[in-house]
């Protein structure tokens, strides 16, 4: 698959088939590609706690709210729910300002899955205290994103964007997800 086709095959997923397990080596894989990405001054402040233990899944899973435009859907059911999450830290000993950090590593990481026939979803809407409480986090340690990942179950689809047309994702009655994306000619100025 060509660089193109892997950035719009990455999408954020939702829905997982929770029959497909992953390992612990494979987040491992994961992070390792996070950590040859930059950072903001060589400071490297990201730390990442890693599940794919079911037991922790299902402490991660409730600090977390899924899809805030479809506001009728609780998040994934049991059996469509992540089988692994990477938590981004910041070290806060090192740097109080993350920067673009984060978004870069996640982003790098979610590529990463694609390459591996995963998928994932970034969240950034988590219930940072109670998650702080779940897994013990220390502080100094602030919970920047979670990473859900797994074998997607869900079919996501690229909707062309007319100037005007609304943003908001949607799911269509067979359980397609739709993103409409804003034309490259209404990206760029000229």
């Amino acid at each position: 698959m060509d660089f193109k086709e892997m950035v719009k095959k990455n999408r954020s997923y939702r829905r997982f088939d929770e029959s497909h397990t992953l390992s612990r080596e494979i987040l491992v894989d994961l992070v390792e590609l996070a950590r040859y990405t930059a950072s903001g001054g060589n400071k490297q402040p990201l730390k990442y706690l890693l599940s794919a233990d079911p037991e922790t899944n299902a402490k991660i899973f409730p600090c977390l709210v899924w899809a805030g435009y479809l506001k009728e859907w609780p998040g994934p059911a049991e059996g469509e729910r992540p089988t692994g999450y990477i938590v981004v830290l910041l070290d806060e000993r090192i740097s109080k300002d993350p920067g673009v950090d984060h978004g870069i590593a996640a982003q790098t990481i979610l590529l990463g899955a694609v390459e591996k026939g995963l998928g994932g979803c970034i969240l950034g809407s988590i219930d940072r205290e109670r998650l702080r409480g779940a897994l013990k986090i220390p502080t100094g340690f602030k919970i920047l994103l979670v990473l859900a990942l797994g074998r997607p179950a869900e079919k996501v689809v690229i909707e062309d964007m007319n100037p005007g047309d609304d943003f908001k994702y949607w799911r269509d009655e067979k359980g397609v997800h739709h993103v409409p994306k804003r034309s490259l000619e209404e990206l760029i100025l000229e």
